[in-house]
């Protein structure tokens, strides 16, 4: 009998409460909903030491994100758009996915990455949408079919006297289903 995937989530931003880790928990949530293990590497999770090849050391931090995406069966990583592209803690936490590179499973090999932007703007979430899938398609993983873009700017997980965008609750849900389908089948390959 296949054990319950293990599907890691990794993005947010330095900032508490941010749309992007929130768009991850709600994710997340829903994996676990349909059986999963679910593991959240939030801002304050991810390594703030910068990813240098050379150093064999790592910060505790960079050992828990290294340890869970070696064991994850997929991935869902939320980044804000900053500029154009993901944010530079994303960016340096996904680096760090090079110390798999010797695993049975190098990089995201046999993993579906599902991949959520949020941005205050319709380009810079094309963009960073598209520069997210570019990076996980280099890391070997399979970037879901859906991929969410969330706009920052309307709140979509409500506020004060505000509730949640009902559109962005369930494209989070659709990144996640297409993730836990996708471990799912991997399962039933192996």
């Amino acid at each position: 009998m296949p054990t319950a995937p293990f599907i890691v989530g990794l993005g947010g931003t330095t900032r508490p409460g941010s749309t992007s880790e929130r768009a991850l928990q709600v994710a997340l949530d829903r994996a676990g909903a349909l059986g999963c293990e679910t593991l959240l590497l939030g801002g304050a999770q991810m390594p703030a030491d910068i990813f240098d090849p050379t150093r064999p050391e790592r910060s505790e931090a960079a050992r828990l994100l290294v340890d869970a995406l070696r064991r994850a069966d997929g991935l869902i990583v939320a980044t804000p758009a900053y500029h154009g592209g993901v944010s530079g803690l994303v960016k340096n936490a996904l680096d760090f996915t090079e110390d798999l590179r010797g695993d049975d499973r190098a990089y995201l090999s046999g993993r579906a990455v599902g991949c959520i932007v949020c941005a205050e703007g319709a380009q810079a979430m094309g963009s960073t949408l598209a520069a997210l899938r570019a990076m996980v398609h280099a890391l070997r993983g399979w970037p879901t079919p859906f991929g969410a873009a969330l706009n920052a700017s309307a709140r979509p997980f409500g506020g004060p006297g505000q509730a949640a965008d009902p559109a962005a609750l369930q494209a989070c849900a659709m990144v996640a289903d297409d993730v836990v389908q996708f471990a799912r089948w991997q399962q039933a390959a192996r």
